[in-house]
């Protein structure tokens, strides 16, 4: 026989529930939702912390399952990477992190290192449904991760969009533009390109727009060096390339973390960080390139101005509406020691 009362609240883990909490903080089980729920709907201080202290007091969880099915909204939003040692994406996440939480979002990290991954995940289901999902691996595509997530909203970073996803990428022509610009005017006449994962959609973006500003600029590339990803270790892998007699005039790297590794296995070519056999040039602009230790002159944009466009098609889903092009974040070139 069942003698819960009717209209009784879901007991949580400890057999509290919120009927429990309201009785001893003395408020409506209504104001403890609101003190548990991300919306900002109005609770004064003083109500709210006599709600916390009594669901510490009872050790009541909120049932946020309960919540999301009352809300059809989790509150969760997936961000979907390859990997996450890309110092590029490191240096954005904290930014993203804030925005989110700012929003009343909690972020959960998926790692998707293949597509081969991305199929799996699709057939053994996701453990979580999310609000939206946020795309950096350039191994999904914006139908897969809809259905992987049983979310009609995927922001797509990388990967491959389509008509019915928003998508926020950086637009790399002005800065490269004016990189390359920058070193035929210090008389650079060679160049040699280190290139990342080729698999990615902004990466044949970005290498097709250096090899048009090179053409433009009557540079001769004389060495294209496939490091494959955008790792440090890779960049130092292909430094080797860079330190025999016969080298460039310049290197362009589509990472600075790949910059970073070219730039410590030909140290012997920059004294003090400055070029005496090539000038060296990345993109991404990260923080570490303000620091004397890696100071190279880069290709960026404004982080802050990405995760803004994020942030609003997040909060804002309606925002967007199928077939609108993607949101193109300008860039700029930022010259420093070894350019």
């Amino acid at each position: 026989m069942n003698d819960k009362p009717k209209g009784e609240s879901p007991k949580s883990a400890t057999g509290a529930t919120m009927a429990d909490v309201a009785a001893l903080a003395r408020v409506s089980r209504a104001v403890v939702s609101r003190a548990f729920s991300v919306d900002p709907r109005p609770i004064s201080p003083e109500k709210r912390e006599r709600v916390l202290k009594a669901a510490a007091q009872l050790g009541y969880q909120p049932n946020l399952l309960a919540q999301s099915l009352t809300t059809k909204r989790t509150n969760l939003v997936a961000v979907v990477v390859n990997h996450i040692h890309d110092l590029s994406d490191l240096d954005l996440f904290d930014c993203l992190l804030n925005a989110m939480q700012s929003l009343g979002k909690q972020v959960l990290f998926i790692r998707v290192n293949s597509v081969d991954r991305v199929e799996q995940f699709l057939r053994n289901g996701v453990a979580h449904h999310v609000d939206a999902a946020l795309v950096w691996s350039d191994f999904a595509d914006a139908a897969t991760v809809r259905q992987m997530f049983r979310s009609d909203f995927a922001v797509m970073l990388n990967g491959r969009p389509d008509p019915l996803s928003p998508a926020v990428v950086p637009d790399s022509t002005i800065g490269i533009r004016a990189a390359v610009r920058d070193a035929t005017e210090k008389g650079v006449r060679t160049a040699a390109l280190v290139t990342g994962r080729e698999s990615s959609p902004v990466e044949q973006a970005r290498i097709q727009i250096y090899l048009h500003a090179l053409s433009e600029h009557g540079v001769t590339l004389v060495q294209t060096v496939r490091a494959g990803d955008y790792t440090y270790q890779s960049g130092y892998q292909a430094g080797a390339s860079f330190l025999s007699d016969k080298v460039p005039d310049a290197v362009f790297c589509t990472s600075d973390a790949s910059a970073m590794g070219v730039l410590d296995a030909c140290r012997a070519h920059f004294p003090e960080s400055r070029p005496t056999r090539f000038r060296l040039y990345g993109y991404d602009n990260l923080s570490l390139t303000d620091f004397a230790a890696y100071p190279i002159s880069s290709v960026g944009y404004d982080q802050e101005e990405f995760v803004e466009h994020i942030a609003r098609f997040v909060a804002e889903p309606n925002s967007f509406t199928p077939g609108d092009p993607p949101v193109s974040v300008p860039t700029r070139f930022i010259s420093r020691l070894t350019g």
